[in-house]
């Protein structure tokens, strides 16, 4: 299984960029790049930073595929 998201879409609903986003939750945009391409996993921490963030539950923003 692989851990997939829907960050880029929360994201782009939200008029966020990656920067903005990446400094709100405490990373950089490179870092944020890096979820979205699926070459990062987030801690959990950070995975419910975002979900917070975005209003969003942890469910629909993380999913395995």
């Amino acid at each position: 299984m692989v851990l997939k998201n829907n960050l880029k879409e929360f994201r782009h609903k939200n008029n966020l960029t990656q920067d903005d986003f990446g400094k709100s939750v405490g990373v950089s945009r490179q870092t944020i790049i890096s979820i979205e391409r699926y070459r990062y996993k987030p801690s959990l921490e950070l995975a419910m930073k975002m979900a917070k963030e975005l209003n969003v539950k942890i469910e629909k923003l993380f999913y395995f595929d």
